[in-house]
């Protein structure tokens, strides 16, 4: 591999653009491929044999269409799911992951009480299962699986997404800085993050948000560096991949990347 090769990001959609957003912000002079499998979307509401097939195959077309250095999953379904057998096929390849941050909110909280939003598959893998129980006794986490957001964001679908929001983030019950209440709130899918605005609506700025972005981007320049792979003098470049809608895929980067 080659330092000035692009490093590949894939997603179900156009949630993994907030990941990008990170990504580019931290690695300026990186190129990227960004793939968006939309055709088969949404990952959070299929079965984890599915996802792992696709999750392979893009991967595979990422190596031989793009000679990728480098490769973020910026889909907590297709983590949960395939990292490992994505690590297993493309052995020499850099591979991170995203994963709810239940460790930085735990870090954050001063009420001992974390939200954690996220779809359905991601909160029944066994992936979240270790990770969830590594943290018991550092907080006390609500889970609440959130069926029809990630795909309302992905339609850009506005009075949908408020609504979604508004009805999951009421069923979670009770945010506030009072002892007993919930004053953390993790976006545990990377779709999340562009609905930030209607939950700031609904719960106001005391409520700590939190996302995947920055700590994924931190540790995909560690591995680069480790490998001697950072591009110093790159253009910064985004490459884009879809099995769905072009135009949705540029709409959405124009909207939340400015590209």
């Amino acid at each position: 591999m080659d330092r000035d090769q692009p490093i590949g990001v894939f997603d179900s959609g156009v949630g993994g653009l907030s990941v990008l957003r990170a990504l580019r912000a931290e690695l300026p002079h990186e190129d990227f491929v960004y793939f968006s499998d939309a055709g088969h979307a949404p990952y959070g509401e299929r079965g984890d044999a599915f996802v792992t097939e696709r999750s392979l195959a893009i991967v595979v077309d990422l190596l031989a269409q793009h000679r990728i250095k480098g490769l973020v999953i910026a889909c907590n379904t297709a983590t949960a799911a395939a990292v490992h057998r994505v690590r297993e096929t493309a052995t020499d390849l850099p591979v991170v992951g995203v994963e709810p941050a239940l460790k930085p909110a735990a870090a954050l909280t001063k009420t001992g009480h974390v939200a954690v939003l996220a779809t359905r598959g991601t909160l029944a893998s066994s992936k979240f299962k270790a990770l969830h129980d590594a943290l018991r006794g550092r907080a006390e986490f609500v889970l609440q699986p959130c069926d029809g957001l990630a795909a309302a964001i992905e339609a850009d679908d506005q009075a949908r997404i408020r609504a979604l929001v508004r009805r999951y983030t009421t069923e979670v019950c009770c945010f506030g800085t009072a002892p007993g209440e919930i004053d953390t709130l993790v976006l545990g899918c990377t779709h999340y993050p562009f609905a930030s605005e209607y939950f700031r609506e609904v719960l106001g700025p005391e409520i700590q948000l939190v996302e995947t972005g920055e700590p994924v981007a931190r540790q995909t320049r560690r591995l680069l560096e480790a490998q001697g792979l950072i591009n110093p003098a790159g253009a910064g470049a985004v490459h884009w991949e879809t099995t769905g809608e072009p135009q949705a895929l540029r709409a959405a980067a124009s909207r939340w990347l400015g590209l």
